[in-house]
């Protein structure tokens, strides 16, 4: 297939925004995948930093940066994303390029920890306020669990609503796909 699946295009976006010496956000670190690749963006004068409420994140994150050598160059927060504008230092606000969201479930954890509408929408608002111009948050919506139909929703009226002066708000989706694959939607701060 030559079209880019959700998550190597989720990067492609990343790559667009976020540069080396800046700043970013993994609102969701699970696995600490995507706070890896961030922090590979960033490189070693930016930083990153990343968000989970779950203890199992924070290690595995913690062990794939250490496995890599990038344990200095992000910063981890057991907290909900949500908490965003409080934790992140000040002195990034209004300078960060980019940041992702994985939303839906920890993979292969309990599935009854997922994320919710109201502190993602929340974390939006506040990391847009944080963004540099041209800054790019991706959400990648994982919408096939019980409550993701509801938090995907909720997502859609929300950037649906979100003022075409302040930002670019792009949606990429497969459409002939079945189980309710996952999509992207991409917010550029204007």
């Amino acid at each position: 297939m030559k079209l880019d699946g959700v998550l190597p295009f989720a990067r492609i976006l990343l790559e667009k925004a976020v540069m080396e010496g800046g700043a970013a956000v993994d609102a969701t670190m699970g696995n600490g995948h995507d706070t890896l690749f961030l922090t590979l963006l960033t490189g070693e004068n930016g930083m990153v930093f990343a968000f989970d409420i779950q203890a199992e994140a924070l290690e595995a994150t913690k062990r794939k940066l250490a496995e890599n050598g990038a344990e200095s160059r992000a910063t981890l927060f057991h907290a909900g994303h949500e908490r965003a504008a409080e934790l992140i230092p000040s002195q990034y606000h209004g300078k960060l390029q980019g940041a992702i969201f994985n939303l839906g479930y920890l993979p292969g954890s309990d599935k009854s920890i997922v994320t919710k509408p109201e502190t993602t929408i929340s974390a939006i608002e506040q990391l847009l306020g944080m963004m540099a111009p041209g800054g790019i948050i991706v959400l990648v919506i994982y919408h096939g669990h019980e409550g993701g139909a509801e938090e995907r929703d909720s997502l859609l009226s929300f950037v649906n609503g979100l003022d075409q002066k302040e930002a670019h708000v792009l949606q990429y989706k497969f459409i002939n796909q079945k189980n309710n694959p996952p999509f992207i939607i991409a917010i550029e701060k204007r």
